[in-house]
Protein backbone atom coordinates (compact mmCIF):
# COMPACT_ATOMS: atom_id res chain seq x y z
CA UNK A 1 0.00 0.00 0.00
CA UNK A 2 1.50 3.38 -1.10
CA UNK A 3 1.90 6.16 1.69
CA UNK A 4 -0.60 8.43 -0.13
CA UNK A 5 -2.94 5.65 0.28
CA UNK A 6 -2.09 5.05 4.06
CA UNK A 7 -2.56 8.80 4.53
CA UNK A 8 -5.98 9.03 2.74
CA UNK A 9 -6.90 6.42 4.82
CA UNK A 10 -6.13 7.57 8.08
CA UNK A 11 -7.54 11.16 7.27
CA UNK A 12 -10.94 9.73 7.08
CA UNK A 13 -10.14 6.61 9.91
CA UNK A 14 -9.56 10.01 12.62
CA UNK A 15 -12.27 12.02 11.40
CA UNK A 16 -14.42 9.63 11.86
CA UNK A 17 -13.49 8.28 15.23
CA UNK A 18 -13.19 12.10 16.17
CA UNK A 19 -17.17 12.53 15.17
CA UNK A 20 -15.98 15.32 12.71
CA UNK A 21 -17.67 15.98 9.41
CA UNK A 22 -15.68 17.05 6.37
CA UNK A 23 -16.43 20.34 6.92
CA UNK A 24 -15.45 20.64 10.65
CA UNK A 25 -12.54 19.32 9.65
CA UNK A 26 -11.67 21.78 6.77
CA UNK A 27 -11.80 24.54 9.05
CA UNK A 28 -10.10 23.19 12.24
CA UNK A 29 -7.08 22.32 9.53
CA UNK A 30 -7.32 25.95 8.08
CA UNK A 31 -8.15 23.91 4.38
CA UNK A 32 -11.19 23.91 1.83
CA UNK A 33 -13.17 21.56 2.45
CA UNK A 34 -13.06 20.52 -1.35
CA UNK A 35 -9.48 19.27 -0.32
CA UNK A 36 -10.44 17.11 2.50
CA UNK A 37 -12.95 15.63 0.36
CA UNK A 38 -10.48 14.78 -2.40
CA UNK A 39 -7.75 13.69 -0.17
CA UNK A 40 -10.65 10.78 1.33
CA UNK A 41 -11.74 9.71 -2.32
CA UNK A 42 -8.62 9.56 -4.56
CA UNK A 43 -4.63 9.53 -3.75
CA UNK A 44 -4.72 13.06 -4.00
CA UNK A 45 -0.84 14.35 -3.36
CA UNK A 46 -0.45 16.11 -0.70
CA UNK A 47 2.67 18.63 0.53
CA UNK A 48 4.28 17.93 4.00
CA UNK A 49 2.26 21.51 5.36
CA UNK A 50 -0.94 19.85 4.26
CA UNK A 51 -0.22 16.54 6.36
CA UNK A 52 0.74 19.25 9.22
CA UNK A 53 -2.53 21.14 8.90
CA UNK A 54 -4.43 17.67 8.86
CA UNK A 55 -2.75 16.05 11.68
CA UNK A 56 -3.46 19.56 14.16
CA UNK A 57 -6.64 19.60 12.89
CA UNK A 58 -7.44 15.68 14.28
CA UNK A 59 -4.85 16.79 17.35
CA UNK A 60 -2.49 13.61 16.60
CA UNK A 61 0.37 13.70 15.02
CA UNK A 62 1.76 13.72 11.57
CA UNK A 63 3.31 10.00 12.13
CA UNK A 64 -0.40 8.95 13.22
CA UNK A 65 -1.43 9.78 9.42
CA UNK A 66 1.51 8.26 7.74
CA UNK A 67 1.53 4.94 9.81
CA UNK A 68 -0.39 1.95 8.59
CA UNK A 69 -2.83 0.67 10.60
CA UNK A 70 -3.62 -2.90 11.81
CA UNK A 71 -6.99 -4.04 11.23
CA UNK A 72 -9.00 -4.86 14.01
Amino acid sequence: MSLRSIFRENVKYYRVQKGLSQEKLAELADISVNYIGEIERTNRKVTIDTIEKVSKGLEISPADLLTKRTKK
